[in-house]
């Protein structure tokens, strides 16, 4: 008799364990198709101020053909992107490309027969449509990214989420630019 009470307490054991790792094992995959789901919804939007970077970059080329490099650096970041093959890979490269968009932004400031320009101010228009819609998702994506990082490394989940090698995932930055306080000139 102690045998078996002993077998039923054990069997009980071990379900509930298994029970446990399944749970969090569904868990994380859940944490991470949320992720993974964050991304796609904003590369959508990064996909779109890419084509619409392009077209303002062509419309810029006649009035800043001594800025190449600046233009050059955009496109080059662009093209970067579209060949990226992981996230990780995009996030660093879109990085790098809101710094360089804001580096086109201030040479734009120079050049007041390109702001009236009726091409260069209905992309731009598109452009601020577009970058407040990321702005939007660019939160999501990176609340997502904070619950999955938390997730994976919180004990007793890290020892599965090591075996099953999930790894930290990168954060979609702000660039500092867009961080600073807006100047509004009345004349």
């Amino acid at each position: 008799m102690e045998v078996s009470v002993f077998a039923v307490v054990g069997g009980l054991l071990v379900v509930g364990v298994l029970g446990y790792v399944v749970s969090v094992y569904n868990s994380l995959v859940q944490v991470r198709n949320n992720v993974d789901k964050a991304w796609k919804n904003i590369d959508v939007l990064l996909q779109q101020r890419h084509d619409e970077l392009t077209k303002l970059v062509d419309a810029c080329k006649g009035y800043l053909k001594h800025e190449r490099e600046v233009l050059d650096s955009v496109t080059k970041l662009r093209a970067g992107y579209d060949q990226a093959r992981t996230s990780d890979e995009k996030i660093h490269l879109e990085n790098q490309l809101n710094k360089a968009i804001e580096r086109v932004r201030l040479t734009f400031e120079a050049y007041p027969d390109l702001k009236a320009s009726e091409n260069f101010l209905q992309l731009q228009g598109r452009i601020s449509v577009v970058e407040s819609s990321i702005a939007d998702r660019r939160e999501f994506l990176n609340d997502s990214v904070n619950i999955y990082n938390i997730q994976i490394e919180r004990f007793p989940e890290v020892f599965l989420a090591n075996a099953f090698q999930y790894r930290r995932k990168a954060f979609l930055e702000v660039p500092e630019a867009v961080k600073g306080d807006v100047k509004i000139n009345v004349a």
